[in-house]
């Protein structure tokens, strides 16, 4: 509860709507217990008495009652029927909208037919309606403002469950022999609640809006009975004569609706687990760096990174994804980058043109070059500039990154046109001509495919153009062929190989695969703990791993051909990097460690092969 409230409240305005709105709640409670007048108390001889006169600090009305002890009189009453209409809405929308999106079939299309017919009315109009024929009333308008409130809540679940009821975890959950009902409430039900309490915090103020307004009309609260919709109905023959009368409710009415939906806007921020790692504001254009910890790069090569420190700054925990980082890439060169998942890869090669998601990312330390121009820190012009001309990536899953509303050459030529001031009819050409490069049969008729109408392979190679798209001098490539089949990758890796040779590419690849690896890349450097622990020439390394790290990764991958053997597994589980151990980061899983390893950090040492051990498998 404490971290709802500390992410709701980190949303000034939704923090300022939480105050004002939770005054004017406590405020209406203690209504019984505060010393007013009573509400429906008439004294035609004081009517009309302006703000601030004696006794009656907000004035009266037409008949003389105490404009302060109806507004709070109103103000509770307003607020208990709005509340409850989302309520009643909200509960009943979300079970119609579960069973028909889980059910579907004849259940989706009887049940939202219905609602269709629903929503084809004005709101208004079927809320009039329906109190014209239950009769005028406060709680015949709060049935009226509930019903035409159903079907917004009713379609909005019934498209979240229809994306529930189709993933694994439900397959999996019937596999086990669950049945309909209680999948729904186990398994579906719990993923939809914040969506239910987001929808409910952001309509409450509409719906005492959509009450008001009935009132207002004469068909909701009766009188002497008080709401602020009413007041404001007995306040409009006095407009010009004694506008505190109408004043008073009205700007009620707009703190209430004004804090309701400031209120939920930060509701929806908190209970939104994308966003409960800091990143409760927009994302930064570039990551965030801290220049009081940037050294001057040096080294040679194409792209130079230095001592490269990265950081995730959650409340009060700090996460050390990338630690020191120090590596150098020659132009038509490929860089292999091996290690576990979470060891540092994907965020160090995020890194570099400032992509990490900031906030809760920062670049703490360190310098990353591109032919000698310095890029931590760079202007965002410089740096829109450099993304995808001068670096370029490949992702791991094409069909995230690629739009599925747009074709595949439309995309590409929007990638060409955001650096080269080309004609449409020229752009599309060298779309054509980039899926002809990367070996895609037919490519003018592939250009005008969707994402989804083409296989995973194919999907890849697109990825693999759009990084090509502006003849780039760096490629970083991350673990572009975990996901496809063998005589898939294989292909890829070609290309890949290919398109580095024929036009002098630099390319850094991200893997899990030393089989990869061996393929493709001229020196590998290998990650642990978001620090380089061995780098060297491919074959070198590979022959004779120095770190027992790199050994012990080495021999977790299956041979063909050698005959049966156990496979190797490297025991215990990598360090989390927001409490990284003194001392060597892999200590704890090493059958080699010693106190010494423990005791204080070590560091990278070795010129053409580098290790990060105190005890070596062979001297670096």
């Amino acid at each position: 509860m404490t971290l709802f409230l500390r992410l709701v409240f980190r949303n000034r305005l939704a923090g300022f709507g939480a105050v004002v709105l939770g005054v004017i709640v406590v405020l209406a409670l203690l209504t019984p217990l505060l010393p007013l007048h009573p509400p429906n108390e008439t004294n035609t001889a004081n009517r009309f008495l302006r703000p601030l006169s004696e006794g009656h600090w907000l004035g009266t009305d037409h008949l003389g009652r105490d404009l302060l002890s109806r507004l709070m009189w109103g103000t509770r009453l307003s607020l208990a029927v709005g509340f409850a209409a989302a309520l009643v809405a909200g509960l009943l929308g979300a079970m119609i909208g579960v069973i028909a999106g889980f059910y579907g079939g004849r259940t989706d299309n009887v049940t939202m037919r219905g609602i269709d017919m629903l929503m084809a009315f004005p709101y208004i109009l079927l809320a009039l309606a329906i109190v014209a024929v239950l009769g005028p009333g406060l709680f015949n308008a709060l049935v009226a403002v509930a019903v035409v409130n159903i079907p917004f809540f009713a379609r909005n679940i019934r498209g979240v469950t229809v994306g529930i009821a189709h993933r694994e975890f439900i397959d999996a959950a019937r596999l086990t022999g669950m049945g309909n009902t209680r999948i729904l409430l186990t398994e579906v039900v719990p993923n939809i609640i914040p969506v239910i309490v987001i929808a409910m915090s952001t309509t409450i103020g509409w719906m005492i809006l959509e009450t008001a307004g009935l009132s207002f009309l004469g068909l909701g609260s009766q009188p002497p009975q008080a709401d602020l919709g009413s007041m404001l109905g007995e306040a409009r023959a006095a407009l010009i004569s004694a506008p505190h009368t109408s004043i008073v409710p009205g700007v009620m009415i707009l703190l209430i609706v004004m804090s309701v939906n400031l209120l939920g806007d930060g509701i929806r921020d908190a209970l939104d687990p994308r966003l409960r790692a800091g990143a409760l504001t927009r994302p930064q254009a570039a990551t965030r760096v801290d220049r009081s910890k940037l050294p001057t790069a040096q080294g040679e090569g194409l792209l130079q990174i230095d001592a490269l420190e990265t950081q995730f700054h959650v409340g009060p925990r700090i996460y050390r994804a990338v630690n020191d980082v120090t590596l150098h890439l020659g132009r038509g060169e490929c860089l292999g980058l091996i290690g576990e998942s979470g060891s540092g890869k994907s965020v160090t090669a995020l890194s570099v043109m400032g992509l990490v998601a900031s906030p809760p990312g920062v670049i703490t330390g360190g310098a990353v070059r591109f032919d000698g121009q310095d890029l931590i820190g760079a202007p965002y012009e410089m740096l829109r500039a450099y993304r995808g001309r001068k670096v370029a990536y490949i992702f791991q899953d094409p069909l995230s990154t690629l739009h599925p509303l747009y074709r595949i050459g439309d995309q590409l030529i929007e990638a060409i046109r955001v650096h080269d001031r080309i004609s449409h009819a020229a752009a599309e050409r060298r779309a054509i001509k980039l899926l002809e490069d990367v070996r895609i049969p037919t490519p003018a008729q592939r250009a005008k495919a969707f994402p989804h109408e083409l296989s995973g392979g194919m999907r890849q190679r697109v990825g693999i153009a759009m990084a090509l798209a502006n003849n780039p001098d760096v490629i970083i490539a991350d673990e572009p062929t975990t996901a496809l089949d063998v005589t898939v990758q294989a292909q890829i890796l070609a290309l890949l190989d290919d398109l580095r040779r024929s036009r002098g590419l630099a390319i850094l690849f991200i893997t899990h695969d030393f089989g990869v690896v061996a393929q493709l890349c001229d020196r590998v450097a290998v990650m642990y703990g978001g620090r380089i622990v061995e780098s060297g020439p491919t074959a070198a390394l590979l022959a004779a791993p120095a770190h027992p790290y790199t050994k012990r990764l080495i021999a977790c991958v299956p041979a063909l051909g050698s005959g049966r053997r156990a496979l190797a597994a490297i025991p215990g589980l990598p360090p989390a990097v927001d409490a990284l151990p003194t001392g060597c980061a892999f200590a704890p899983r090493c059958t080699k460690a010693q106190e010494a390893c423990r005791a204080q950090d070590v560091p990278l040492t070795g010129a053409d092969r580098q290790v990060r051990c105190l005890f070596p498998e062979i001297a670096p």
